[in-house]
């Protein structure tokens, strides 16, 4: 009877000692479908990033603004295990949320970051645009980037200018997107296109549109660039990604290209997107950008008026909630808060 207790125990022992062998590796190695969220670095647009200017506009007024007005971020973790996910939930430090919000199925991780990165590229786009329209400086149309099965590639290069199409003027994106819907799959067009400082004439065989086999299709993402020759703005924000980083580089344009600080000499931290009218645009993980500009010394954040209500569920205590729903605004406000007088919060 000893013998059978023994034997029992014995084999009781080894049986939860596998289980909790499985246990821990499992919870050690086996990856849970989710993403940790958490506040992710804030970038000075009148700084360096990597030890490179992150706004640089030549021909500008101001070369060198002062102040900080950081635009932020979110830091996403990916391949989370379920040790990590329960300490990370535990911490109060992370947002967990469901992996496919990110990666969507049907794309690769790859894919994914490849759009964030042209996400990217398309706010300073915007940024550029959205500046020069506050300053009501006039406007080109340069090539942003060019799809690789799209008639233009090999004809048109990133940031040619377009000037005409078929001899009419363009000014603006949407005039060169109703231009080209206009013709028929098959139709040649000419463009002029001012390239390296001289112009030259294109003709490019227009593709159907994949939304609609009847209209013509270029394959070009336009963007909005100075008419002025002199004037050149680029940026550089390393592998930063996202739609999200309008606002606060098209207010460093706009410092660069006026005289004086926008923020006197303050520091500054916003987020939102922006199109070239100048409107902001709402965004995601704003308690993470919220607390992000804390930590690293804002003493005022330019919030997205539609994420007014969300950011004061959770704002950081001594950071200023700054209300803006458009470049005009977010300048005013700054001038406001430069000069001690009333600017709208949240």
């Amino acid at each position: 009877m000893k013998r059978n207790n023994t034997r029992r125990l014995l084999i009781s022992t080894l049986v939860a000692v596998v289980v909790v062998v499985a246990f821990v590796l499992l919870g050690s190695f086996a990856k849970i479908p989710y993403v940790a969220l958490s506040p992710g670095p804030t970038v000075n647009t009148l700084g360096e990033f990597d030890g490179k200017p992150v706004v640089v506009v030549t021909g500008g007024e101001d070369d060198h603004p002062k102040g900080h007005s950081n635009l932020t971020t979110v830091s996403l973790t990916d391949q989370i295990t379920l040790f990590q996910g329960i300490g990370m939930w535990v911490s109060g430090d992370y947002q967990l949320q469901p992996r496919e919000l990110y990666f969507p199925r049907g794309k690769s991780d790859d894919e994914v970051r490849k759009e964030n990165v042209q996400q990217m590229m398309g706010s300073g786009d915007n940024a550029t645009g959205a500046a020069l329209t506050y300053l009501k400086r006039p406007t080109a149309v340069g090539i942003g980037s060019i799809a690789d099965d799209s008639p233009a590639k090999g004809r048109l290069e990133v940031n040619d200018v377009l000037v005409a199409v078929d001899g009419t003027a363009v000014g603006t994106a949407q005039q060169v997107h109703d231009r080209i819907r206009s013709r028929k799959p098959g139709e040649k067009v000419t463009l002029t296109v001012n390239r390296a400082g001289g112009e030259k004439a294109v003709e490019v065989t227009l593709a159907a549109r994949p939304d609609d086999a009847a209209a013509g299709y270029l394959g070009v993402t336009p963007k909005a660039v100075s008419a002025d020759p002199k004037i050149r703005i680029t940026y550089n924000t390393g592998d930063i990604g996202g739609p999200s980083a309008g606002l606060m580089p098209s207010l460093a344009v706009i410092d660069h290209l006026t005289p004086g600080d926008l923020s006197g000499g303050r520091f500054i931290a916003g987020t939102g997107t922006v199109v070239p009218a100048g409107e902001v645009g709402p965004i995601g993980g704003i308690q993470h950008k919220l607390r992000a500009a804390k930590k690293a010394g804002a003493e005022a954040f330019l919030v997205p008026a539609d994420n007014c209500k969300e950011a004061l569920d959770d704002a950081p205590d001594g950071l200023e909630l700054v209300k803006v729903g458009s470049v005009t605004e977010a300048v005013d406000a700054l001038g406001a808060l430069d000069a001690g007088r009333p600017r709208p919060h949240c």
